[in-house]
């Protein structure tokens, strides 16, 4: 290889101490920077790296997406990698298209890495796919999060996704591929003025005059990163002495909250509600403030799936009604972190106890708990009849887990 190519891949080399993992799923495009990513760690296979298995994503919105499918598939097999293509066919027309297309890719991508038994999935993100996020999140608004921008390493959909070249340029990665003479695809929605990607690209191209480089971007983008540990910290402290766990709600005693900075409390509100809901992304925090002055003010508030509810000297945070999904089959996750086991029984599902098992419990429900939390917890159910309410206090035989506990609320905060 040459020298420029013996850097590149000393560098990814470099991002995965202290030591690789056993096998490593990666996601290829068919664009340079993952192609390059590809190929690059096909070298480092070589050397005796970890074992690879390759995956793309064909989300069935350009023509061209199943020809740069089949080029990556050409490519798996000359370098004797493993690849499979995942389509996506879930759009319905309606809500934002990246967003959904985005979280669906990464959807597919961890059950593939699951099937196979891959922990890990590494990503061709480059120094410039950094720069841009920073930059368009900046004009969003965002806060230290969000202009932290994309970390090294990030888990996932319960694998973890890596990033090994968030420190090369993209030009880096096609004098690379053509020094290999390998072709790559151009995705056409790259020069698209549609995409806000496409429009800060141009607009950093456009400040350098300023000195507001790609480089500099990343470099302030890893010194916020620095801050949020510490930001993080607080709030994980701030909830080891206010917050518990109660059948899938948080509660958070209310004069130690309403103590805290504004950044620490809305932080661990934040968290609360993505723990209750199951959500992968935070709230936006306009919305977040309004709820939380609500709830300061005595109020009720609905967000991001969730019920806060001002009560006894405490914000008790509760999934709400409206948001729980509908029936599901009694052997798989419901809500995203409730089990259900018991006996055989032909036709149950579990769903929400809602007003109709409320009514059909054989015993008065306990009222030290909201209505309003009861009604959203799992219930066995055959048709409309309720089979067992195992957290209303009538188990029947039936058994109902959450899958995470306190001590994961509180990690969560920092590992993120």
């Amino acid at each position: 290889m040459t020298a420029a190519a013996d850097r590149l891949l000393s560098g990814l080399k470099a991002s995965f101490a202290p030591g690789p993992p056993k096998g490593l799923g990666v996601a290829v495009s068919g664009g340079g920077d993952s192609l390059a990513l590809l190929h690059l760690l096909a070298r480092w296979r070589w050397e005796g790296g970890p074992e690879l298995a390759a995956v793309t994503v064909d989300h069935g919105l350009r023509p061209e997406a199943a020809g740069e499918a089949a080029l990556v598939a050409r490519a798996c097999a000359g370098l004797g990698i493993a690849h499979e293509t995942l389509r996506w066919s879930g759009w319905d027309g309606r809500g934002n298209l990246p967003d959904q297309a985005r979280r669906a890719r990464y959807r597919l991508i961890a059950d593939w890495a699951g099937r196979r038994g891959l922990g890990e999935v590494a990503l061709g993100h480059t120094l410039d796919d950094q720069a841009e996020t920073v930059l368009m999140r900046l004009a969003r608004g965002s806060g230290v999060d969000g202009l932290c921008a994309m970390a090294e390493r990030r888990r996932q959909g319960g694998i973890v996704l890596c990033r090994p070249l968030l420190g090369v340029r993209r030009a880096e990665l096609r004098d690379f591929l053509r020094g290999l003479g390998v072709g790559w695809a151009e995705d056409p929605t790259n020069d698209d003025p549609a995409h806000d990607r496409v429009l800060a690209r141009r607009a950093l191209a456009a400040v350098q005059t300023l000195g507001i480089t790609a480089d500099g971007l990343v470099a302030t983008a890893a010194r916020l990163r620095l801050a949020r540990q510490v930001l993080a910290q607080a709030a994980h402290d701030l909830a080891r002495d206010a917050a518990r766990i109660e059948a899938g709600d948080v509660i958070l005693r209310r004069d130690l909250i309403d103590a805290a900075p504004a950044e620490t409390r809305l932080r661990l509100m934040s968290h609360a509600l993505c723990w209750v809901a199951s959500a992968e992304y935070r709230p936006r925090f306009s919305a977040l403030a309004a709820a939380m002055g609500r709830a300061a003010g005595g109020r009720r508030a609905t967000l991001h799936g969730c019920l806060i509810m001002p009560r006894k000297g405490g914000y008790h945070i509760t999934r709400e009604l409206a948001s729980v999904p509908g029936d599901g089959p009694v052997e798989a996750l419901w809500d995203g972190r409730w089990q259900v086991s018991g006996p055989v029984t032909n036709g149950a599902t579990v769903r929400a106890l809602g007003k109709d098992g409320l009514a059909q419990l054989p015993r008065p429900r306990d009222r030290t708990v909201p209505e309003a939390s009861l009604l959203t917890r799992p219930a066995i159910w055959q048709g409309g009849r309720l089979v067992a309410a195992p957290l209303a206090g009538w188990a029947n035989g039936w058994s109902v887990t959450l899958t995470r506990n306190e001590a994961d609320f509180l990690t969560s905060l920092i590992l993120h």
